[in-house]
């Protein structure tokens, strides 16, 4: 059989009427056109559908089937406009967001809470990665947005601030460091270290600059979480790196004392990263735009040109 859902519809609408005359109405359709496409599907079926009464219509046995499965059809086909309706609307489905170590600990959960909660249906899986890989992956196509440092090269990208992203330098309490207002980070290169695990955007990022530095750091041990970190800097294991709303927060419950680091790279902004508004889907415009984004911003430069995390 060939029929569509407009067909479905004028079958259903002149049943529930019980008059091919009534039925073109609910339909919209003129009287010659409902009755010649009625025609048209009992002889697609090879089987009336119909039988035409003095006064109006009744269903066959055959046209009862076809009624029941026309119901099913016709609801399931409004399930899946309002499914789709909510894809659309960024209501449902999966958005994949690509963000720096510090963007996922700091900045993201109390910024994604509410308004994940709001949309129970709808799915964020989070990548971490350093802020050059975020920025080489959205320019080659394969991912929509991330949010990354702005000390990173944009490479034609569109960067818009959205947070504060300080590092800071976190040493125990007694260091000959504790009590400096700032330090160089070339200077600290052969204090140990407490590190975190291998993998770790932001700990690939420090060991980058150490690198560029003429050193290489070679942590005591690595943790997995900035707690852990904090933690065994306040015990005297080493020093450590970490985001500075991290290092105030802990330092509520661990003593170790907070140094800022003078270096550029260390005094970043994090920014959403993407290539042009309008290639956005509506859903990740809508994610965007609860983070901070503003469509009409101009294109922001790069703070300078710098693999960050």
């Amino acid at each position: 059989m060939r029929l569509d859902l407009a067909d479905l519809r004028l079958f259903l609408c002149v049943v529930d009427a019980g008059s091919i005359t009534q039925g073109a109405v609910r339909a919209n359709l003129a009287l010659a056109s409902a009755s010649e496409r009625l025609r048209s599907i009992e002889a697609d079926a090879g089987v009336p559908l119909l039988e035409r009464r003095h006064r109006g219509v009744a269903t066959t046995e055959a046209g009862e089937a076809l009624a029941h499965h026309a119901r099913i059809i016709l609801r399931q086909q409004a399930l899946l406009r309002g499914e789709l309706q909510d894809f659309a609307a960024g209501e449902r489905g999966t958005l994949h967001l690509y963000a720096n170590t510090a963007a996922l600990t700091e900045f993201l959960p109390r910024q994604l809470a509410p308004w994940l909660a709001a949309r129970p249906r709808l799915r964020i899986e989070l990548k971490e990665r350093t802020s050059a890989e975020i920025v080489r992956t959205i320019a080659a196509g394969l991912a929509q947005a991330g949010i990354v440092s702005d000390a990173v090269e944009p490479h034609g990208l569109r960067l818009q601030p959205v947070a504060k992203d300080h590092l800071a330098l976190i040493v125990p309490a007694g260091h000959r460091l504790a009590a400096a207002g700032t330090v160089d980070f070339a200077a600290v290169l052969d204090e140990p270290f407490v590190g975190l695990a291998p993998g770790n955007a932001l700990q690939d990022h420090i060991d980058e600059h150490a690198r560029a530095a003429g050193g290489a750091l070679a942590p005591r041990i690595r943790m997995k979480t900035f707690e852990g970190l904090c933690e065994m800097v306040s015990h005297g294991v080493g020093v450590g790196i970490v985001p500075r709303g991290i290092a105030s927060r802990h330092r509520r419950r661990y003593p170790y004392q907070v140094v800022a680091l003078a270096d550029d790279w260390a005094r970043r902004q994090l920014c959403l990263c993407f290539r042009a508004w309008e290639e956005l889907s509506a859903p990740m415009q809508g994610l965007l735009a609860h983070l901070g984004a503003d469509p009409r911003a101009p294109q922001r430069p790069a703070r300078r040109r710098d693999a960050a995390a």
